[in-house]
């Protein structure tokens, strides 16, 4: 069971934020934000890497409807390329963080780094997506919003996988880079890890 809170304070708004997408060769990287009522339990909850596509998407359907607030944002592979992962990481966190319709008092993040958003006081918390319950609701929005655009883009691009592999560097997406050459989506600052050599 994950905890409900981190701050003893009931009346402090506390906003669980993650991302996804950092480690992909291909497509923008998403973070959410999500703010829960003080009270709010729901024992299905956990890390999206722990769950299957089928209870994610059950998952979403509940934040969506019983979180007091949440929003989700991306940050263009171009955007990735100008400002690094780990800055456009921050970036897609601030830009959930600036359309909840509530103001927190506290952000929760899951990691060990942040960049301070506004005046807003953080934590930040190592699996924290495994810990809290507003953690784990923003990973699940940000890894299916994600799902969903990578299998978007992938109609458009099928040769790549990305239905499968979401853009990670598969040994299939590898070969497909290979062959194929790079598309708009994936982001040229990774190309070192495109040209890992590959055994036959």
């Amino acid at each position: 069971m994950l905890f409900k809170r981190y701050s003893k304070d009931k009346n402090t708004v506390e906003a669980g934020c993650d991302e996804t997408g950092r480690g992909c060769l291909a497509g923008p990287v998403f973070a959410a934000a999500v703010v829960f009522a003080p009270d709010f339990s729901n024992e299905l909850l956990n890390d999206s890497k722990k769950l299957n596509e089928k209870q994610r998407n059950a998952l979403r359907i509940i934040i969506e409807n019983e979180a007091q607030t949440w929003a989700v944002a991306s940050v263009s592979p171009q955007k990735i390329d100008e400002i690094n992962i780990l800055n456009a990481s921050f970036l897609a966190m601030h830009l959930a963080l600036h359309k909840l319709s509530i103001k927190p008092g506290l952000l929760l993040i899951d990691g060990n780094r942040f960049n301070a958003y506004k005046s807003i006081p953080h934590q930040c918390i190592v699996k924290g997506d495994g810990k809290y319950m507003s953690i784990a609701a923003a990973s699940i929005l940000a890894k299916t919003f994600r799902d969903e655009y990578m299998l978007k883009i992938h109609r458009e691009f099928p040769e790549y996988g990305w239905n499968s592999n979401k853009g990670y560097p598969t040994l299939q997406h590898k070969l497909a880079i290979r062959q194929h050459g790079q598309s708009p989506y994936h982001r040229l600052t990774f190309k070192s890890n495109i040209q890992l050599k590959i055994k036959f």
